[in-house]
């Protein structure tokens, strides 16, 4: 199997030395995209919260995890078009994607990819993350200095202070951040969006994404929408309380966003966008 996804719960679950006919066979399947530079091991707070026979497959992109070897990828659909074809082999099952900042945009466009393959999942969660009619503009976060880079890193808590003292591993995540940051900068709105539902969330306190302006992830779908709000900065979604109300709100066994819960925008009109707030977006770190 392809070293794109990374394989847990349900599966990782299975006892040591079980047959697959004594493990617990999953029922559904939730897809996470990480953050710029992210690890797989970001959705381990997630791990603990999903049923057993929920299977958790996470991201695991170049230049990181098992892959820090690799040189990072510095585009969005090349990604896409690997993750698609990775998750397309795997065995069928109903599920739900879930991105958290840079990951929202690849949930995103891999939640397109998957519909033209005929396989939409039924849900689509993009966290921190303003909507694609939002671009990035300059001064672009990838081209600060790996001074300035690791500041605002440690100031938004992505990265851990302690990490500093370790510049071999801060070279080494800063690679895969600056890759991931350059990938959603010079990502384009495309000229569709999505019909799956569309799920935003965001923390009120988040440092770097103007939470007013999630709600115009409807902009994106034809399919039902709705917005969940917390709080916690940027990266809220990781901590347990956060992880285990999204987690539910995934599941098929819980109510989704349904049509008519949020503006729905099929014509797709750009949206201008002032100087001052292209500025903010360009700077968003994640």
């Amino acid at each position: 199997m392809s070293d794109w996804w990374m394989t847990v719960g349900a599966g990782a679950r299975r006892p040591p030395g079980a047959g697959a006919e004594q493990g617990v066979r999953p029922r559904f399947r939730i897809v996470a995209l990480p953050h710029a530079g992210g690890w797989p091991s970001a959705f381990r707070s997630w791990w603990h919260v999903l049923p057993a026979d929920v299977e958790l497959l996470v991201a695991q992109l170049p230049g990181r995890g098992a892959r820090i070897n690799e040189p990072p990828l510095t585009r969005v659909a090349p990604q896409v078009e690997a993750l698609g074809r990775a998750l397309a082999e795997r065995d069928p099952l109903p599920y739900a994607v879930i991105g958290h900042s840079f990951g929202s945009v690849l949930g995103y466009e891999l939640t397109r990819a998957m519909e033209r393959r005929g396989l939409a999942p039924r849900l689509l969660a993009v966290s921190a993350r303003q909507p694609p009619c939002f671009p990035s503009e300059p001064p672009f976060a990838h081209l600060r200095s790996d001074a300035e880079l690791l500041e605002h890193l440690v100031d938004i808590g992505g990265m851990a202070p302690g990490l500093m003292d370790r510049p071999d591993l801060v070279q080494l995540s800063l690679h895969a951040v600056r890759a991931d940051l350059e990938a959603m900068e010079r990502y384009e709105r495309p000229a569709t969006g999505t019909s799956t539902p569309v799920l935003a969330l965001g923390a009120v306190d988040d440092p770097v994404v103007i939470a007013e302006r999630l709600h115009l992830w409807s902009l994106e779908t034809s399919g039902g929408f709705s917005r969940l709000m917390f709080t916690g900065g940027h990266f809220y979604l990781y901590a347990p309380a956060p992880a285990r109300t999204v987690a539910g709100r995934l599941l098929p066994d819980r109510e989704g966003p349904r049509a008519g819960n949020g503006a729905v925008h099929p014509l797709r009109r750009p949206i201008p966008v002032s100087g001052g707030h292209a500025k903010h977006l360009g700077k968003e770190p994640a």
